[in-house]
């Protein structure tokens, strides 16, 4: 079982910075891929980024490679740093746990195959 609390978020401008963390518990915790997905309205939920428990390997959508960095620190926290935010990038962010092998085979896009959702937050990008 995995609980996941995320926090950050809020309205900034175009090209603005915005950083969401998620802080992970539970006895999965530890050995969790962990990643990020959002959901604009009457879109799909798409994944942005992942991380891996152990090596720290990663994955980006293509949307936001550049962009976006994910870390993942103090093991059970994982940050996502958003730059160069655009309109495009509004929506409610979820952080989610998965297996650890999904980061390292760069599948972060595969909500069918979260085990556990964080209550998301909401992003918006608006001049």
């Amino acid at each position: 079982q995995v609980e996941l609390v995320e926090s950050g978020g809020g309205t900034v401008q175009p090209g603005g910075t915005l950083r969401l963390s998620c802080d992970a518990s539970g006895p999965r915790a530890v050995a969790s891929g962990i990643g990020w997905f959002r959901q604009a309205p009457g879109k799909d939920r798409e994944g942005v980024a992942c991380i891996a428990s152990s090596d720290g390997a990663r994955s980006y959508a293509d949307s936001v490679k550049g962009r976006f960095i994910i870390t993942r620190h103090d093991v059970n926290t994982v940050d996502l740093e958003m730059s160069g935010l655009t309109p495009d990038d509004t929506g409610v962010y979820y952080c989610a746990a998965m297996s650890p092998l999904l980061p390292v085979l760069g599948r972060c896009n595969q909500p069918d195959k979260v085990d556990h959702w964080g209550q998301g937050v909401q992003v918006t990008v608006i001049s």
